[in-house]
């Protein structure tokens, strides 16, 4: 449904609830619109490493960050910029082990990593990806 036969068909966000199929989807959704008062957008995307539907949230025109649904959880790419990477650093051993190893392992480009953290139960994880978006607010 969000994948290559679907492009033509813009999700609604009760479809993409529904193909998620995970409450904390819908717990994100409120909190990124309770807390920077942004609302999901749906693009698709024909990158070869993630092509289909997805959804950004942005707040004027920086993104904070891009959502790739999954079947039972989804996946949140954040991207720390060169500008964000010390204050990241400084946050660095708040974070939880696998946050820390997505950071340590992701791949340096353009002074840019781009962490993508799996979301399938409200942890740590989530908790770590609600403080690397609060960076990027700043």
């Amino acid at each position: 449904m969000f994948k290559r036969e679907a492009f033509d068909i813009v999700p609604t966000e009760d479809m993409m609830k529904k193909y998620i199929n995970n409450d904390l989807w819908e717990d994100f959704c409120q909190y990124m619109k309770n807390t920077y008062n942004v609302i999901p957008k749906f693009e698709f995307s024909k990158c070869s490493l993630e092509y289909g539907w997805n959804v950004k949230f942005k707040k004027g025109s920086r993104s904070l960050c891009t959502v790739y649904p999954r079947e039972n959880y989804f996946t949140v790419l954040v991207v720390i910029s060169k500008n964000e990477k010390e204050c990241f650093k400084k946050m660095f051993s708040s974070f939880c082990y696998e946050v820390q190893q997505i950071y340590e392992h992701t791949e340096e480009g353009n002074n840019q990593k781009w962490l993508m953290i799996d979301l399938e139960d409200n942890d740590k994880r989530y908790e770590d990806v609600k403080k690397i978006i609060e960076i990027r607010n700043k």
